[in-house]
C-alpha cells in the first residue's frame, strides 16, 4: 500500500487508517495499538504487542512495560503522556504465537504500509528508543552490529539521538544477568538522557 508524503494536517487522518488497517486480517486479528503526538520529543520503536497489550489496547501494559519504565526511569503517567513520549512499534498489532510459545515477529506488512508515512507526518524526535532487534534493523540499517548484544553494548556509538535497547522480556533475564554493564553503563546514560528530555519539554 503506497501513501504519498503526508502533509501537516493529514495525522489525524493517517491515524484513522491506520485505526481501520486489515492488511493482515487473514493471519491476525487487527488491533492496532500505538501512541504519537506531534509535540513528543521521545519515540520508543518497540517490536508488536503481545496478547495482554491486545486485550488491553494500552502499549506495554504488560511486566516488560514495567520494566522498560525502570530502565527509562520514568513513571507511568510519564510514559503514558503522548504528548512527551511516543510509542511505535513495528507491527501495530498482536501477531500471534510461534509453535515454542514465544510471539511471532511482527507482520512485516505494516512497516512497509505505514512506518514511512507515519514518521514522516512527524516531527524529528529528540530521541528514539529502538527496542528489539526488529527496531534496530529498520532504523539502524547498516550501523546495526551483527548481533543484538553487540549493538545495544555500542550504545555510544549512536547516541544522543539514538539508543538501542535489548526487549525488556522475561525471556532475556538471562542476558541481562550475563551482562552487567547493560544496568552498570547504559541504564544511567538512558535515565539522564531521557529526564533531560522531558524537563526540557515541561
Amino acid at each position: 500500500m503506497a501513501h504519498p508524503r503526508a502533509k501537516p494536517d493529514s495525522l489525524s487522518r493517517l491515524l484513522a487508517e491506520i485505526g481501520a488497517c486489515r492488511l493482515c486480517a487473514e493471519h491476525l486479528e487487527p488491533r492496532p495499538v500505538l501512541r504519537v503526538s506531534r509535540t513528543a520529543r521521545i519515540l520508543i520503536a518497540g517490536q508488536a504487542p503481545g496478547l495482554r497489550v491486545h486485550k488491553s489496547g494500552i502499549p506495554f501494559s504488560d511486566p516488560s512495560g514495567d520494566r522498560l519504565r525502570h530502565w527509562m526511569g520514568v513513571d507511568a503517567d510519564t510514559f503514558y503522556d503522548e504528548s512527551r513520549i511516543a510509542i511505535i512499534p513495528m507491527g501495530f498489532c498482536f501477531p500471534g504465537y510461534s509453535p515454542s510459545g514465544a510471539d511471532k515477529p511482527p507482520r512485516r506488512e505494516c512497516a512497509r504500509a505505514w512506518r514511512g508515512p507515519l514518521l514522516e507526518a512527524l516531527p524529528d524526535f529528540a530521541l528514539t528508543l529502538v527496542v528489539g532487534s526488529y527496531a534496530q534493523a529498520w532504523h539502524l540499517g547498516s550501523r546495526a552490529k551483527p548481533s543484538l548484544g553487540e549493538t545495544v553494548r555500542a550504545f555510544a556509538e549512536y547516541a544522543p539521538d539514538i539508543i538501542p535497547l535489548p526487549h525488556p522480556s522475561w525471556r532475556n533475564n538471562a542476558w541481562l544477568k550475563k551482562n552487567p554493564w547493560f544496568e552498570r553503563d547504559l541504564l544511567p546514560y538512558l535515565r539522564a538522557r531521557v529526564a533531560a528530555l522531558l524537563c526540557s519539554a515541561s
